[in-house]
C-alpha cells in the first residue's frame, strides 16, 4: 500500500516535470522521458503487480544512458546549492546538471519498480 501511494505520487512529479517542460527548445524528448516513468509509476500506482517488470528498466536505461551523455559537460561544474538558487535557467551548466540528475531521478524510480516487480514474481 505505501508503495503504491509512492507510484502516485512520482506520477505527479514525472506528470509535472514532463509539463514544466513543454516550453523547452527540445520539448518533444523531455516531454517523453518524463512521461513514460510517469505512465509507468501511475500503472504500478494502480496494478502494482499488473507491468512487466523490463519496461521500467528500459525506461532506466535510457535515462542512465543520456544522463551519461550529459555528465561529462554537467559534473563538476556547478555547486548543487546552485541548482536550486532560482527557477529559471541561468547558464548552460545549471541547465545541463538539472537535466542530468532529473534523468538520474527517472532511473533511480524506474529501477525501483523493476526490481519491485522482480521481487513480486519470486517466491
Amino acid at each position: 500500500m505505501i508503495l503504491q501511494i509512492l507510484d502516485g505520487l512520482m506520477a505527479l512529479l514525472f506528470a509535472f516535470a514532463a509539463y514544466v517542460n513543454f516550453n523547452d527548445p527540445d520539448a518533444p524528448r523531455w516531454v517523453a522521458i518524463y512521461a513514460a516513468p510517469m505512465l509507468m509509476s501511475a500503472w504500478a500506482a494502480w496494478r502494482p503487480t499488473g507491468y512487466p517488470w523490463y519496461l521500467p528498466a528500459l525506461i532506466a536505461v535510457i535515462a542512465l544512458t543520456w544522463a551519461g551523455t550529459i555528465a561529462p559537460r554537467a559534473l563538476g561544474k556547478v555547486p548543487l546549492g546552485d541548482m536550486f538558487k532560482s527557477w529559471e535557467m541561468k547558464d548552460t551548466a545549471i541547465e545541463e546538471n538539472r537535466e542530468m540528475f532529473g534523468l538520474l531521478i527517472v532511473a533511480a524510480w524506474m529501477i525501483v519498480l523493476a526490481v519491485v516487480r522482480l521481487a513480486a514474481k519470486t517466491p
